[in-house]
């Protein structure tokens, strides 16, 4: 059973391309409207419709091309002017526990809900966007500078995912019952001044193509359980959760989550209080962690062994990722949207045959759910599904009243995050807090839907169906009373929900951002790619 998903890795590529092996372009600009983005391998497909949760971009076309799934992600930003605040941190953490497995009406699971969440962290990197600059001093606001002279930024995802469905690298659980972890780091090889990508050929050798990513495990030892570089990254060794070096965590569990810098680059440590154990991993180059060479001509891929720093001192407004949809530096993030149901799977293809979604609103399968799985293939609850993107139709379960409400029969606790803390002891509490969320990016016509990114005409909080209706729901953010006040997303939970912020409208108000115009030369246009409400305060500070 465990070996069985993993052939999905092999067929996405000719799933999301038709088919088109081997083709190769000039640049990812070449594709026209309608075409799909010639990448050659699976590993390259892996942001775009597959295994991994990717940061979203705010161009994907010129990434991209024509085909890219969209990343539907309610966010919470932290702010402090305090030195450090920008590279080391420690979050406190209660993991979610499922209901029973077996299935009953109405009941769900995390894995439903979201393929991960994860805590964030702008990082250094000088061959990612905007590759105008050789140099980035870590952990200095030296780097808040033009657009036009910013140096090259990559973006850090702690990554936590669910357990219970179909194994990594296909999908993404690790285990059964357990939770584990992944420190991952999303570059994008792009100049958007010239108007130049990575040369294809070496877009179709590394993991997220454009969009390069370096992935690892938490372990036990701190080791690596296969080289973590986008070049070097096989799914067989670095992405198999099942090695016994991989740091498990059990449902329910509390979590010291630490990050901080060191001089062989970002070191993340999970600390289980219950258990007692520890998992790591360290953005090393003696760990395997790579920049890959930005070469936009020719067909050379070379991956640079790098320490990875963070990028900033602080975190303000300022000391953003000038290549994300979403604003942020210091975050935490629910990835949504990517799970529906599906009566019928062709495996040969993973594709969904039958009809997508849930028990009284089921319709044919239109063609953004794969890659599908039948529930053979899950490690224990036993559902079809699909991992697709939702957009434009937004009505698979993560926007479904099936998040944490208090009824843990039918439906998982929710995730119990601190705000993080900062300071030599990480004693010194984040100031402020924002809500964000990235629907106008993920409702925008390229996408499918009808949000005007330039004016908000169309631009919804809450993202509409295949009927074009408001979803039937969207998760919120809440925060719990008493004197150990943690954050959570989901619906309202009695006894536990202390301010929910109004709900959905907490996502406030369109909030446009500057950004480099591709092949502009360094001029800048203003897109809206988010929600976002400044709270003023930090209001879970405990």
């Amino acid at each position: 059973m465990r070996g069985r998903p993993w052939r999905w890795l092999i067929l996405s590529v000719a799933i999301v391309t038709g088919g088109a092996l081997g083709a190769t372009a000039a640049s990812a600009g070449t594709a026209a409207p309608g075409e799909t983005y010639p990448y050659s391998s699976a590993k390259s497909q892996a942001c775009i419709k597959g295994p991994l949760m990717c940061t979203e971009v705010q161009d994907y076309y010129h990434a991209f091309g024509h085909v890219y799934v969209g990343h539907d992600e309610p966010s919470v930003l932290y702010y402090s002017n305090v030195p450090g605040a920008g590279n080391r941190n420690q979050w406190q953490l209660t993991l979610p526990t499922d209901p029973p497995p077996n299935v009953v009406f109405g009941r769900s699971w995390m894995f439903q809900l979201t393929p991960a969440f994860w805590f964030g962290m702008a990082m250094c990197d000088t061959q990612s966007y905007p590759e105008v600059t050789s140099t980035c001093t870590p952990d200095s606001d030296s780097n808040i500078k033009p657009l036009a002279q910013h140096p090259g930024t990559a973006f850090m995802e702690l990554q936590f995912y669910p357990p219970g469905w179909v194994p990594q690298f296909a999908s993404q659980s690790c285990d059964a019952h357990d939770w584990c972890a992944a420190l991952t780091i999303d570059s994008l090889s792009e100049d958007p001044i010239h108007g130049t990508t990575l040369n294809p050929t070496c877009t179709g050798q590394i993991l997220g193509g454009t969009e390069y990513v370096n992935f690892a495990f938490l372990t036990k030892s701190g080791t690596p359980v296969g080289p973590p570089n986008p070049l070097d990254f096989d799914p067989a060794t670095s992405g198999n959760p099942f090695q016994p070096d991989v740091f498990l965590m059990h449902q329910g569990d509390h979590i010291a989550v630490t990050m901080h810098d060191t001089a062989s680059g970002l070191r993340t440590v999970l600390t289980d209080t219950t258990t007692g154990t520890t998992g790591s991993m360290t953005a090393s180059a003696a760990n395997g962690f790579g920049q890959i060479n930005f070469a936009p001509t020719g067909t050379s891929c070379t991956a640079i062994p790098s320490n990875f720093h963070p990028m900033y001192s602080t975190s303000s407004p300022a000391t953003r990722v000038p290549w994300t949809a979403h604003s942020y530096n210091i975050a935490f993030d629910q990835e949504i949207g990517h799970f529906d149901y599906c009566t019928r799977v062709n495996v040969p293809n993973f594709t969904c045959n039958g009809l997508e979604g849930v028990t009284g609103d089921q319709r044919p399968a239109d063609g953004d759910e794969a890659p599908c799985f039948p529930a053979a293939d899950s490690l224990l609850v036993q559902v079809n599904g699909c991992n697709g993107t939702n957009a434009p139709g937004f009505d698979g379960t993560s926007y479904q009243p099936d998040y944490p409400d208090g009824n843990t029969f039918l439906h998982p606790t929710p995730e119990l995050f601190s705000s993080p803390r900062t300071g030599a002891l990480f004693t010194t509490n984040y100031s402020t807090a924002a809500i964000e969320g990235d629907q106008p990016r993920i409702e925008a016509p390229d996408f499918g839907g009808s949000c005007n990114r330039t004016t908000g005409a169309g631009c919804t909080i809450v993202p509409p169906t295949d009927d074009h209706q408001p979803a039937t729901f969207y998760p919120f953010f809440s925060i719990t009373g008493g004197s150990s006040c943690r954050w959570f997303l989901g619906n309202t939970v009695p006894g536990l929900t202390a301010n929910d912020f109004g709900g959905v409208s907490q996502y406030g108000t369109l909030f446009p951002q500057t950004y480099l115009i591709f092949g502009g030369g360094g001029t800048t246009h203003s897109i809206i790619d988010v929600f976002q409400n400044q709270l003023g305060t930090n209001p879970c500070r405990a």
